[in-house]
């Protein structure tokens, strides 16, 4: 069995439980994991502001030479002062054009990411709840981004709970997504970030920092934006919960899934065994 020296997990509907608490069994075992030199990564969606609490949790708060991948790989830190090593965004053109397009339809909520807050058109009352516990937005009806023309957007997305819809819809705007990276998550979201950054490209860059190639890392996801880092590392895995027809692309699917702490069993089966 390969010596694995970083694991890199998404958090919503993988490391977390469905009311994105961490299992203690999951805590337990990265903490161990950790004392066995290996790195632990979260990669996540979220804007990096948001994951403080998970990492403290961990004993990676605020932590010289340890990382956190957020907004997709939109942004990379170092946990020391949170530190940005890298940012790559996409154009307020094209972040204008999806929330125009989704004010249009008005079935959608918005969300569109600068460095340091989420905007957010739109907002129906179950994203409210859903969002309450993991990261604050600020609501507008401003009908353009004229109001960011100062500021970096590095992704932004749309929301609404029928997935197939959000499949539709990702089929409909091909027009404007050729410099585009397009993804899936939470079963609510259809994401855009810049071409070429994604989960997989993130960790590939974060593995050539610490000098630790890709074959010595396990990535662990529930999701389609969790698919490129899933398929980049040397062992990639999908939890129980992840939809059926991702699950034939990972290496390892786990039989325990977010609630019961499934991060806890690749990292016992592959790291502390």
């Amino acid at each position: 069995m390969p010596s694995y020296k970083l694991i890199a997990s998404d958090l919503d509907e993988t490391l977390l439980d469905s009311n994105h608490c961490l299992p203690e069994n999951a805590r337990k075992a990265i903490l161990a994991a950790r004392n066995k030199g290996v790195k632990f990564v979260p990669a996540s969606g979220r804007n990096y502001q948001s994951i403080q609490i998970t990492l403290k949790e961990l004993g990676l708060y605020d932590q010289p030479n340890e990382y956190t991948i957020s907004f997709n790989s939109g942004v990379i830190t170092e946990n020391k002062g949170n530190r940005v090593i890298s940012m790559e965004g996409i154009s307020r053109a094209f972040a204008n054009e999806v929330l125009q397009r989704a004010l249009a339809l008005g079935n959608l909520c918005v969300h569109v990411y600068t460095a340091h807050k989420i905007w957010a058109w739109n907002v129906p009352e179950i994203e409210r709840r859903y969002t309450c516990k993991l990261q604050k937005m600020d609501e507008t009806d401003e009908p353009n981004l004229d109001f960011l023309a100062d500021e970096q957007i590095i992704k932004c997305l749309v929301m609404n709970t029928n997935v197939a819809y959000l499949h539709q819809l990702a089929q409909e705007w091909q027009d404007i997504t050729d410099d585009i990276d397009v993804s899936f998550s939470a079963n609510r979201y259809l994401e855009f970030n810049k071409k070429g950054v994604n989960k997989g490209t993130g960790l590939l860059r974060l593995g050539e920092i610490l000098d630790i190639p890709a074959e010595e890392i396990i990535a662990i996801g529930d999701n389609y934006n969790d698919l490129p880092m899933v398929k980049t590392a040397g062992l990639g895995v999908l939890m129980a919960n992840a939809p059926k027809e991702l699950k034939c692309q990972a290496d390892y699917v786990t039989t325990l899934d977010n609630n019961a702490g499934g991060v806890a069993e690749v990292i016992e089966k592959f790291v502390l065994s």
